[in-house]
């Protein structure tokens, strides 16, 4: 019999919150190779919470986080590193980091604690800089390049650590038309490499056009989780925002969503 192959991420009856107060109860969620989920819900849902606690910062509620079918709560740091990486909203520095010294932390970030990153990790940094398309900003001071540069840069970043899957958080939030193009482009990129990624977003035709499924997470409760057709119906959306939304499919079949 063929030996299947656990999920990259996956919670099971999750309940994340801070405290005892759970925000959202109930989670559940599968990434495999190559899949991309996308997180939808207003603000204060609990998306960013959820993602902290799937990386092991804070611990769940209720419920089990598992990586690579192993437990997350018996991962060292450096195994979780190996499993999942992150790439936050925004790259907030003081430091004049060149590009390249940012994406070398995640070529490191499997190092013991006091070991230094030497030639192997310096040359899979420079690989990721040049699979996501911005070799030529290795030198580049981080704190001089625009926003959608800045991103590009963590994404290669995460893409360095050589984990199995990455969780972003709101990754396009504030870029531009044209960087939230690039972006877009470097995550399909990454998904058709085999990695898996999730990834919350405010924006239902961004979450259509790059996700598989989706995971709708309204105040304190899933208000849809599955593949991203079944799970971003109308109702669903609407349940979601508290707003009409109506749907339609194109004649490219991408989904469409306006307010009704």
């Amino acid at each position: 019999m063929a030996r299947v192959t656990p999920p990259l991420v996956e919670a099971r009856e999750l309940a994340v919150g801070h405290g005892r107060r759970a925000l959202v109860s109930g989670i559940g969620l599968e990434l495999r190779a190559g899949e991309v989920l996308c997180l939808l819900g207003p603000n204060g849902a609990g998306k960013t919470t959820l993602f902290r606690t799937l990386l092991g910062l804070i611990p769940p509620l209720a419920g089990e986080v598992r990586l690579g079918g192993a437990a997350l709560s018996g991962l060292a740091r450096r195994e979780v590193a190996a499993r999942l990486a992150h790439v936050p909203q925004a790259l907030a520095t003081p430091f004049a980091w060149t590009a390249l010294d940012i994406v070398l932390m995640g070529a490191a970030a499997r190092l013991g604690p006091f070991a230094r990153p030497g030639r192997a990790e310096t040359l899979r940094a420079m690989a990721a800089l040049e699979t996501i398309g911005i070799a030529d900003l290795g030198g580049a001071d981080v704190t001089r390049l625009s926003g959608g540069q800045r991103q590009l840069v963590l994404i290669a970043r995460a893409l360095a650590q050589e984990a199995a899957a990455i969780v972003m958080d709101e990754p396009t939030a504030s870029l531009d038309f044209a960087n939230r193009l690039h972006v877009g482009r470097a995550i399909r990129q990454l998904a058709a490499r085999g990695t898996g990624v999730i990834l919350s977003t405010h924006d239902p035709d961004q979450a259509a056009a790059l996700g598989d499924r989706a995971l709708l997470l309204g105040r304190g409760e899933v208000i849809a989780s599955g593949p991203v057709a079944k799970a971003m119906s109308a109702e669903s959306l609407s349940r979601l925002y508290a707003v009409p939304v109506r749907r339609d499919t194109g004649p490219d079949g991408r989904l469409r969503f306006w307010g009704a």
